[in-house]
């Protein structure tokens, strides 16, 4: 299982980058000032860094008990990037409409756009991620 200073640089390198992406990519698909977006997406990149770090913890440890490894299969890979959008989804929303003073129906749309490229990011930078960075062995995963 990985180390806290790993968690840690995972979080961080996650966020950073989608940052000098999705800043002034949502600014221009919404016509938004690119302040706006980027106060937006700040503070969204904040809490879902906090929520990816004890996403990835809690799904970690329920892969060890569940199967005793955490190496992850592509369908795993999936399951792990939906459920971690749609539970960031729910977290961001109320801030999103209060922000930018939309509606939730118009904060949701927005959302969701930024989810469905989150979706696509989320899955390969953790892919890409456990390339680069592989997971140590465990004990557990030492015995197959």
């Amino acid at each position: 299982m990985r180390d806290t200073k790993d968690r840690i640089r995972h979080a961080l390198s996650f966020e950073i980058i989608a940052l000098l992406v999705v800043t002034p990519a949502g600014a221009w698909a919404f016509g938004l000032p690119l302040e706006d977006i980027g106060v937006v997406a700040l503070i969204s990149a904040t809490i879902a860094t906090g929520w990816n770090y004890v996403y990835n913890l809690l799904f970690d440890h329920a892969m060890l008990r569940l199967i005793g490894d955490v190496r992850k299969t592509l369908i795993v890979r999936v399951l792990h990037a939906f459920i971690f959008e749609g539970g960031l989804l729910l977290i961001l929303l109320p801030f999103i409409a209060w922000y930018l003073s939309v509606s939730l129906l118009a904060a949701f749309l927005m959302d969701v756009s930024f989810a469905a490229f989150y979706l696509v990011y989320t899955f390969v930078f953790n892919w890409v991620y456990d390339v680069v960075f592989p997971v140590p062995q465990t004990p557990i995963t030492q015995k197959r």
